[in-house]
């Protein structure tokens, strides 16, 4: 097992020392800020940088370059070239929300997905852990790390809207929570097209229309661009009748010659 140095007491930080310390690995850490950062390469295989991307590079250039020491990063987002000048250094992101140390330390031991680069330390750490290591390179990270936000992020962001709605009608969000987790379940077991149930999947515009009624103005927005996301994702079955269900072309109902009427969610999105 390595030995890991870890900087920055916050969730990640404090996760990641508790998962690798279970994990059987000799972990020093993690340090909060007033240390003296100076020689802190030395005497281990490898040093972790836990803090907001935003302060990677800069505490990167206060540590001495050591050739037996890897340097890490746990950002999604960034490279390899913040943590220059060090020859050995790596990146090490885990796809799980961590959002207290006690439970993010769990997540981290539990199978999860990191991405990885950059030097082999990243990916044994990762096996260590019980997880299983993605290689992202340097040009594809803000894509990726795009991807994790919506994957995690924007569905919490969802759920609130759902929360706001739902009290509207005197209803707690836990009562819509069987429905998300069946969907979610659904993705991974059958993939986001099949999954795909609702008004939008099977191009009922009238039902879209009265949910645009209802809505009070402040959710409107949010409703008709998931609409749109859902449009996006049901468009090659909509373009084909299907037994019960009209297609896309059949949606269109001209009133004369020179003017149709959409639906309701492509005029709002025109």
């Amino acid at each position: 097992m390595a030995k890991i140095r870890i900087l920055g007491a916050g969730r990640a930080g404090t996760a990641l020392a508790r998962a690798l310390k279970t994990s059987g690995h000799d972990v020093d850490g993690p340090w909060t800020r007033g240390r003296d950062l100076t020689l802190a390469t030395d005497g281990v295989d490898g040093l972790i940088i836990a803090t907001p991307d935003a302060a990677i590079e800069k505490l990167s250039r206060r540590l001495a370059p050591n050739p037996h020491c890897v340097v890490l990063h746990l950002s999604g987002s960034l490279g390899l070239d913040v943590l220059a000048p060090h020859p050995r250094r790596g990146a090490l992101h885990p796809l799980v929300p961590l959002p207290t140390a006690e439970l993010g330390a769990r997540r981290l031991r539990s199978g999860i997905t990191f991405a990885v680069a950059g030097d082999p330390l990243a990916t044994a750490l990762v096996a260590s852990l019980g997880g299983t290591a993605v290689t992202v390179a340097d040009s594809d990270r803000a894509l990726y790390h795009a991807a994790a936000c919506v994957a995690a992020n924007h569905v919490v962001a969802l759920l609130g809207q759902v929360e706001r709605i739902a009290a509207h009608v005197g209803l707690p969000l836990e009562a819509f929570m069987g429905l998300t987790r069946a969907a979610l379940d659904d993705v991974a077991t059958l993939g986001p097209r099949s999954a795909l149930t609702g008004p939008a999947a099977r191009g009922d515009w009238a039902t879209i229309e009265r949910h645009l009624a209802a809505l009070p103005e402040a959710e409107r927005a949010a409703y008709q661009a998931g609409v749109s996301q859902a449009l996006e994702l049901s468009a090659p079955a909509l373009r084909e009748p299907v037994a019960g269900h009209a297609s896309a072309e059949m949606l269109v109902e001209p009133v004369d010659e020179d003017l149709e009427v959409r639906s309701p969610v492509h005029s709002a999105l025109a």
